[in-house]
Order: C-alpha cells, then structure tokens, then sequence
C-alpha cells in the first residue's frame, strides 16, 4: 500500500503572484478613483482655469489704477503657491460651468446658445465634427435622455446566430426608409465595447427582436466597464428565475415613446 503523497509546498514565486493579485485588486478601484479625479482636475486647469486666472490677472491689471501697479498684481500671484492657482482656477471653472448649466437651463440662455452653435457650425471642419460629438454627450449627459424611453432603455439583442446575444442602449428610432423598406418599426442600438464603454458600434434591428432588459444606464455602464463582472441585482435575480418566467418576460414588447 502507497502512502499519501506529501503536500508540495508552494514557492515564493506562487506565493507573489496570488498575494500581488490580490493587493492588485484591493488597490486597483482606489487608485483608478484617483486617476480619474487627477484627470477631471488636470482637464479643468489646463482647458478652463489657467484662462480664467489670465483673466482674473488682466481686470486685475486693469483696475489697479496707473500701469505702475501691474507690479503689485505680479508679486500677488507670485506669493501664491503653484498649488492654490490650481485651486483656484479649477474652483472657478466648476462655477462657470454651473453658470454655464443655469443660463442654457432658461429660453433666453438657451436661445442664444443656439445662436452660438449655429455660427459655429460655420466652419467646415468644426460642422464635420460638432454635431456627432454632441449628440453623443446629450445622450449621456443630459436629463431628457431619461424622457426618450418609456421604463428600461437597455436591452438585448441577438446579432448572431447559436444563441450569442449583445447588450446594447436603443439611441432612438431608425430611419422611415428603412421601416418602411422592411414593413416593420426598427431602432437603432449602440453596443458599447468592454471595458471602454463609450467607443462600440451601433447595430439597426426590429424592435420586435430587440429584448427589454431590467436595469438603469448606470448599471449598464458598470457592467460593461468591468467586462461583465459587476452585474445588477436585478439581473441575477432574473438569471436565478425558471426558464418558464424568463420566457415571458421576454415576450414583453418594447415600448418607445413617440418622437
């Protein structure tokens, strides 16, 4: 009779790379919060705040009386550690884009901001680019992209064959072309990539093959960013049902609201 092998005991190189992992993984959510604030920070100094600081400087300059005093303006700004400008500048950028966010919330604000757009839609390269950068940003950033929608706007859809199936976010309907070219209503759906959500492709299907899902944009995102790992509650609540409930939920259709 053989006796039992003895354990193996496991070498530091094994022991490195599960403890590295896993410190990895204890750090990596904080240290990606901290890249994503010095990027917020870093991108509001150097597009916004470093200009309204030369700003600051220049009614500075202007009401200090006699040009002799630019001086005192000067050693004003030189006394200030490099850190505060920042501070600053980026507190002063957060209010002007507040302002910014107050005076197109209003007709008149929002009136002349049209105004604004429509000059600079003037130039060629500018009209080449502008128009699809906004629609993207209104999407995701602008409250009436939760009034285009009646209850989930993420759904499934299954653009190959063997049961493989691609969550998407519908974006709006499809041309009338092409809903009367098929005899049916189709929409367009925009499948984000994984794990850099805001580039993918966009997919045009019959709403009829399209599958209402029962979860937020926000979980959506958080499920594409961390490659399927962060699941809603939700949607592990439906995937433990029979395959008798799920079946008919799926049967469900969606609905869009008109316009």
């Amino acid at each position: 009779m053989t006796s039992p092998a003895a354990p193996t005991r496991p070498t530091f190189a094994s022991d490195f790379r599960r403890f590295f992992l896993r410190g990895l993984g204890a750090l990596l959510p904080t240290l990606i919060t901290l890249w994503l604030m010095v990027w917020a920070w870093s991108f509001l100094w150097t597009y916004i705040g470093q200009h309204l600081i030369w700003a600051v400087k220049n009614v500075q300059y202007h009401l200090s009386g006699p040009k002799g005093q630019w001086g005192h303006v000067a050693r004003f700004w030189g006394d200030i550690p490099e850190w505060l400008t920042q501070l600053i500048g980026v507190t002063l950028a957060v209010v002007l884009v507040y302002i910014v966010g107050l005076l197109v919330g209003n007709l008149i604000g929002r009136t002349f901001w049209k105004i604004g757009e429509a000059l600079v839609l003037k130039i060629p390269v500018i009209r080449a680019v502008y128009p699809a950068v906004k629609q993207v940003t209104d999407f995701f950033l602008m409250d009436r992209r939760s009034q285009q929608f009646e209850g989930s706007r993420v759904v499934a859809i299954q653009p190959h064959e063997n049961g493989i199936w691609t969550i998407g976010l519908i974006t709006g309907g499809a041309p009338q072309r092409l809903n009367e070219s098929t005899g049916e209503e189709m929409v367009n759906i925009f499948c984000p990539n994984s794990p850099a959500a805001f580039s993918g492709y966009v997919l045009v299907a019959p709403r009829s093959s399209v599958v209402e899902l029962p979860m937020t944009v926000e979980e959506a995102m958080r499920l594409f960013v961390s490659g399927g790992v962060i699941a809603p509650p939700k949607a592990v609540e439906k995937a433990e049902k029979p395959a008798a409930a799920v079946s008919v939920e799926r049967a469900e259709p969606l609905k869009l609201r008109a316009g």
